[in-house]
């Protein structure tokens, strides 16, 4: 047997409860043949050092949008595949919201072997909980679970009769497939582009109530209680909505939440004077709502961090502040964002893996975000102590519509392996 040594680093696999300094041994067809000590007979073709530096399983992103197809225009599958393994992101998950959307087997299995051409990152498919996001007919979810997708949702679009909303979570609940909920009233939204409150009111934009998020959180939450369905919260924003699912899960129900990481970072003061770059959906909410979303970290009613990837063109972030379009690109600070809250003392290394790995592949049932013997080589080699600051020129997504331009981070990803095979490799 041979194969690569990844030598000398700070093992972090929370899946496994490892958190020390060990070798790992990667064979060659890909996968994982040893931590710790090599298998009996291997034969090393490489060594990679990774002495003062984190080897981790390759990040697992809830809900990137890759803009392909339909608005290739914004970013393509390779171009934002390639800006996730730069970030040490080996697989992501992606909304059913394209065009076409993916309510057939067809557009799944597409969308999957697209991606596997690039031979970089993995991406799964959300399959449409209704047919095209209407709200009206519900999709051959079991089709769409034989064809690849991770489970199902109806992306942003409202599902606004409740009774075929109770029927889509039914037949969810039959095949065992988790139901990805955005909560967010359409009427309550209304047109409001920031949170309802001080700073919306200063700059006489329409606000989105809390409400907006809480009432439609109460109604899934029945909902799911009455019919057993598994499902997941999207981009939960409020303190209110947390303490509800809080308390579901004490329950018993079977529920999870993310949060994506700018929410994390930025509150509803960030938005300034008309900052289209905080303009986003969900909006940025109080800063007491920022600081109840990282207590639902730490108390793990929050069980993953996500990027909510949504790059766009220059010109779309170029509008007046209500008529710009929403959605930051996310990918390449996922990881520094993340690290960050273990800088301000929030979450210890392992924690902070874990909502970024084990605990996000969890969620979509699928067996990646861990490093045990057998598993697939899906990691990445992270330098912690590297200084660098995020600029638009060196960004690699297409889109270059992020608030963080000009923040300074600590951590980066020197290597990423997809399959064993070294995809990503700082300063190539």
């Amino acid at each position: 047997m041979t194969g690569l040594k990844i030598q000398g680093g700070h093992v972090i696999d929370p899946a496994n409860h490892i958190d020390a300094v060990k070798d790992l041994y990667i064979d060659s067809t890909g996968f994982i043949a040893g931590v710790g000590k090599a298998p009996e007979g291997f034969k090393i073709d490489r060594t990679v050092d990774a002495k003062g530096r984190i080897v981790c399983p390759g990040l697992v992103d809830l809900r990137a949008r890759l803009r392909e197809p339909g608005l290739e225009h914004k970013a393509t599958m390779e171009s934002e595949t390639r800006a996730a393994v730069a970030a040490g992101i080996t697989t992501l998950c992606c909304p059913p919201d394209t065009w076409p959307v993916i309510d057939t087997p067809a557009m799944a299995q597409m969308i999957q072997s697209r991606a596997w051409r690039f031979g970089l990152a993995f991406v799964h498919p959300l399959g449409a909980l209704t047919q095209g996001l209407e709200g009206k007919l519900l999709t051959d979810m079991a089709a769409l679970e034989e064809a690849g997708c991770a489970g199902v949702s109806n992306a942003l679009e409202p599902m606004t009769d409740t009774l075929v909303l109770r029927r889509a979570l039914e037949y969810a609940a039959t095949f065992g497939l988790t139901v990805h909920l955005h909560a967010e009233d359409p009427w309550l939204r209304n047109s409001g582009c920031v949170h309802e409150g001080e700073v919306g009111t200063r700059l006489g934009l329409p606000g989105i109530p809390e409400a907006a998020e809480t009432v439609t959180v109460a109604r899934d939450l029945a909902l799911i209680e009455q019919t057993g369905v598994r499902a997941h919260f999207c981009g939960l924003t409020s303190a209110r909505a947390i303490a509800m699912v809080a308390e579901a899960r004490k329950q018993g129900l079977s529920v999870t939440a993310d949060v994506t990481a700018h929410h994390l970072h930025l509150s509803e003061h960030d938005i300034g004077f008309f900052n289209t770059q905080c303009h986003v959906r969900p909006p940025l909410r109080s800063t007491g709502d920022r600081e109840a979303l990282r207590a639902a970290l730490r108390s793990g009613v929050i069980g993953a961090v996500c990027s909510d990837h949504q790059p766009h063109e220059p010109d779309a972030k170029l509008a007046p502040f209500a008529e710009s379009e929403p959605g930051i690109s996310g990918l390449e600070t996922l990881l520094p964002l993340t690290l960050k809250l273990v800088d301000e003392k929030l979450l210890s290394l392992p924690e902070a893996v874990a909502l970024l790995t084990s605990k996000p592949a969890e969620i979509l049932g699928l067996e990646a975000g861990t490093l045990s013997v057998g598993a697939t080589a899906d990691l990445c080699i992270i330098d912690p102590r590297a200084h660098w600051t995020l600029s638009a020129d060196k960004m690699v997504s297409r889109g270059h519509n992020s608030p963080f331009l000009g923040w300074e981070f600590t951590g980066r990803v020197t290597h990423t392996l997809v399959g064993g095979e070294v995809v990503f490799e700082l300063g190539e």
